[in-house]
């Protein structure tokens, strides 16, 4: 179920339309109200909503707003937690891209904030060190964090509201563990807020019909906005790929400046199975540490095909201590048939060998120099999955968005994709320049 953006400024709201009454019937029904029902439609979120903005009516598990910046969905996020917690829908899990930004945005900064928008005479106790709101009712909302999505493992809720999901570092991790705790009371529903980015989970909660979605633009909150900040981001970004997703709420195929199209690069080539491989390789770019807060180490099992074409086998890239992602390394090098193991020789090259061989001595491990960017070795690589050559057995969702989001200075190492690369580098030797002191076994 979805209703679409658009590109002018349309306001529904009751507040507009009052606004469009001639001003004697404007004056007159101001002076009509008593000065408590004055008080009280100042915190009337009914009044001041747009019908966008409003958690639809019915049997709905969840509600996605999918909408540009400063469209106004955060603060229809907490003007809905304010009316969850008033019907007693607790606890409440409040889910941002880190405990600042719930913080900031959910909370207490934002003007569109649950502190700014609760009423007087329904305001509540917020206690940062522990985590939590608590209203006057009882009712509870706890904060919780998508770099941290075992927080979430363990406790129920009867409500949740989830801000920007795209900028998620564990975007599907997170949702897994806040769906299963959303179990308590009559009606258990979550709120998605968020300015899209090219993901997989944002396309099946778009299909999923439990979840109703909305699409919105900036310009249908312009009346609350600065007119030099229209006037700037539609100068820079109007007729622009990046402003369709930024201002129009638009769901693209792949990130501007990606180097990976999700369609004609990954869908249209993917396959069920392999055929016969003439080699496979297991590539690993491994984190420096395993905190719950580290990068992922990328593990990507990838073949050349006796047809000359590539495929992407398996990817079981995780967070793991060094001796687990030698253990899953491994296990994937005999599972799949490998030759060798791959390894960047100037991210941590010993430090792969000799993991590598305290789990099994006998596995060959090759350790390649890096000597260009991310992007210049990439760039091969989309090259070949543009001209047909690469095929993905299967689906991997972390993988696949990392290389239809990522481009250069965009956001963490991208750990799948670089050792994705590496295997495909290595299978069509797009690389030959190695250092005297790399060795083969």
């Amino acid at each position: 179920m979805q209703a679409t953006a658009t590109k002018t400024a349309i306001d529904d709201s009751l507040r507009a339309q009052v606004a469009r009454w001639p001003q004697a019937k404007q004056d007159g029904w101001f002076k009509s109200l008593t000065r408590r029902e004055a008080e009280r439609l100042k915190w009337d979120w009914r009044f001041w909503g747009r019908t966008k903005q409003f958690f639809p009516e019915g049997d709905v598990f969840g509600f996605l707003i999918r909408a540009g910046r400063g469209s106004g969905k955060s603060r229809a996020g907490a003007e809905w937690v304010i009316e969850r917690a008033k019907a007693g829908y607790s606890p409440i899990a409040l889910i941002g891209q880190s405990k600042a930004d719930v913080r900031d945005t959910m909370i207490e900064v934002s003007q569109g904030s649950i502190l700014k928008r609760s009423p007087p005479w329904f305001y509540p106790l917020y206690e940062p060190s522990k985590r939590r709101l608590t209203w006057p009712n009882g009712s509870i909302a706890v904060v919780y964090s998508g770099d941290e999505p075992d927080q979430l493992r363990g406790p129920q809720h009867a409500t949740a509201w989830i801000d920007e999901v795209s900028k998620f570092q564990y975007l599907q991790q997170t949702w897994d563990n806040m769906e299963l705790g959303l179990r308590l009371s009559d009606k258990p529903q979550v709120m998605i807020t968020t300015t899209p980015r090219p993901l997989n989970l944002l396309r099946k909660l778009s299909e999923d019909n439990s979840i109703y979605e909305v699409v919105a633009s900036s310009f249908e909150n312009r009346a609350n906005l600065s007119e030099r900040f229209m006037e700037r981001i539609l100068d820079k970004y109007g007729d622009t790929a990046l402003g369709e997703q930024e201002l129009y709420g638009q769901l693209l195929e792949q990130a501007a400046g990606a180097l990976w199209q999700r369609t004609a690069m990954i869908e249209n080539l993917r396959v069920k199975e392999a055929p016969p491989l003439a080699r496979v390789v297991v590539a690993i770019d491994p984190a420096t540490t395993s905190k719950t807060t580290s990068d992922e180490t990328g593990i990507v099992v990838c073949g050349l095909g006796t047809d000359g074409q590539g495929y992407c086998l398996a990817d079981v890239s995780g967070r793991y201590s060094p001796q687990g992602w030698a253990s899953k390394a491994v296990t994937a090098f005999y599972s799949w048939n490998g030759d060798r193991i791959l390894g960047e020789s100037n991210q941590g090259g010993e430090m792969i060998e000799s993991i590598i061989n305290q789990v099994d001595p006998n596995i060959k491990v090759k350790l390649i120099h890096a000597s260009t960017s991310k992007r210049a070795r990439a760039e091969p690589v989309s090259g070949l999955a543009e001209q047909g050559r690469i095929h993905h057995v299967g689906l991997f969702d972390t993988l696949e968005d990392e290389l239809c989001n990522w481009s250069p200075g965009s956001g963490p190492s991208p750990n799948h994709l670089d050792a994705y690369v590496w295997s495909f580098i290595e299978l069509f030797k797009l690389q030959e320049k190695t250092k005297p002191h790399i060795k083969v076994f």
